[in-house]
């Protein structure tokens, strides 16, 4: 690993078998920290995948994940080049949504407890949790095929909520006759849950305002009351991911096709599996986005309950949803050229510089809202695209903080007591249904989140905009 700058570092493909070079965007102890597990050696064999361009990318968040790097970025030619479920993850769409509202902390905090037990009732979270609001199958199948825009028209929602989701909630082309019988039992109960792991709904304040131009721009203001919601596809799309790895496998002893790791199983996006695959991830897709769509109904409808007033009159519009884990046909250059790629995000952000045709109209002029959820107890942050992302990660930013203990160590190592007696300290009210999370997702379980986003302005990827404080937290 070479120093490019004091935000880049670089493992060169010369000498090896990979295809292209590993970029690592980190401050130097970031860097250095992914040495100590298999980051880096994952990012080295996947840049080994055929057909891929430019770098494989690892963001300041970056950790060892299943084949490829939690926190990885590769792309791929999208004529002739692969899609891998491994580089796209199991929880596909797993992602972050930010709500705002014209609510103060002065508002909140006399209600806290009221509002928590609310959304704790409202939101069912933890392993296998269930809602019953009335889906049926058919629901499911349009909800997979259409996304959010479906569920707005069935009353969960604004129509202005399209406009500040990624893609407008929608991948097209998703097939929901390439889903297994079994992932869609899965999925007809999980719609509007927010799930287990490090999935959260938290109550925040927004504490610091970095960039005045920005948050303005993205109606933000010091002290406003904000919810982020973490969540995915549920076990509709980790059922996904797991049939299509054994199609894949079954592919590759077909064609005598063997990756660089067994985690890392491909197919040419001009084959059948493929095709089908993506058809079926597209599905998950809109699935995380319409689930995140149906939580949100369900918090509008907890603040009602305890305010006395309607979403409307407490200010309750989207800033922005973003996907954590996807692959999708976007256009970069590339050795000066455009090309048509297919760019594979595993726990990293889309962040589109300013006036991108994707990114909605409100925003064109600031950049693409990148949203950064902090681990329990810490800080959260908004970002703004920024044109050298455009040129150096295929627009692409970090999503969260990383983990720097597995969750078997962080049991061993860190009391539920001193994650308590710490979110005590800070006022912050918990709400959780199974307490081993407690040790899991402890605060000193993953990296210092303002290290990360530091090392992302630094490497000016996105700017930062607003730091965010957690009032409560509510977790599986």
């Amino acid at each position: 690993m070479r120093k490019v700058s004091d935000f880049v570092w670089e493992i060169p493909a010369e000498g090896t078998e990979a295809a292209v070079p590993v970029r690592i965007y980190a401050n130097e102890k970031i860097a250095q920290s992914m040495t100590k597990d298999r980051t880096l050696k994952q990012a080295a064999n996947a840049a080994k995948l055929p057909k891929i361009v430019k770098n494989l990318l690892v963001m300041p968040d970056g950790h060892e994940g299943y084949g490829f790097p939690v926190g990885g970025v590769a792309a791929f030619d999208a004529d002739d080049g692969i899609i891998s479920p491994g580089v796209v993850g199991y929880d596909i769409n797993c992602g972050v949504r930010l709500i705002k509202t014209n609510l103060t902390v002065k508002d909140v905090k006399p209600k806290m407890k009221q509002l928590m037990d609310s959304l704790f009732k409202n939101v069912p979270s933890g392993v296998g949790s269930r809602i019953n609001l009335g889906f049926t199958k058919t629901d499911l199948e349009r909800v997979s095929e259409e996304g959010v825009e479906y569920i707005i028209k069935k009353g969960f929602g604004f129509e202005s909520d399209l406009e500040r989701i990624e893609e407008h909630g929608v991948l097209e082309g998703a097939d929901i006759s390439k889903v297994s019988e079994f992932a869609r039992k899965r999925g007809v109960h999980e719609l509007g849950t927010l799930g287990a792991g490090n999935h959260f709904l938290e109550v925040q304040r927004v504490g610091q305002i970095m960039s005045s131009e920005h948050a303005k721009g993205y109606g933000l203001e010091k002290d406003m009351v904000t919810i982020m919601i973490h969540s995915g596809s549920r076990g509709f799309g980790h059922q996904v991911c797991s049939d299509y790895l054994r199609v894949f496998s079954e592919y590759q002893s077909k064609n005598n096709i063997i990756p660089p790791d067994p985690e890392l199983c491909y197919a040419f996006v001009n084959t059948r599996p493929a095709q089908e695959y993506l058809a079926a991830m597209k599905a998950a897709v809109n699935f995380a986005f319409t689930n995140r769509q149906i939580m949100t109904n369900s918090i509008r409808k907890s603040f009602q309950e305890v305010f006395s007033k309607s979403p409307d009159e407490l200010g309750m519009e989207l800033l922005y949803d973003v996907a954590h884990n996807i692959a999708k046909p976007e256009e970069h250059e590339v050795d000066g050229k455009r090309k048509k790629l297919l760019v594979h995000r595993k726990g990293a952000t889309r962040a589109f510089g300013p006036h991108h045709p994707q990114i909605p109209g409100i925003y064109k002029q600031y950049g693409q809202p990148v949203i950064i959820p902090g681990s329990m107890g810490s800080a959260s942050y908004v970002l703004a695209g920024r044109a050298e992302a455009m040129k150096e990660t295929f627009g692409s930013s970090c999503h969260g903080s990383g983990r720097v203990m597995s969750r078997h160590q962080a049991i061993r190592e860190i009391p539920a007591s001193k994650t308590l007696g710490d979110l005590d300290s800070k006022g912050i009210e918990l709400r959780v249904r199974n307490k081993k999370l407690i040790s899991e997702e402890a605060e000193w379980a993953y990296k210092n989140v303002d290290d990360v986003v530091q090392s992302i302005e630094g490497a000016k990827i996105s700017n930062i905009v607003a730091r965010l404080a957690p009032l409560g937290v509510a977790k599986g």
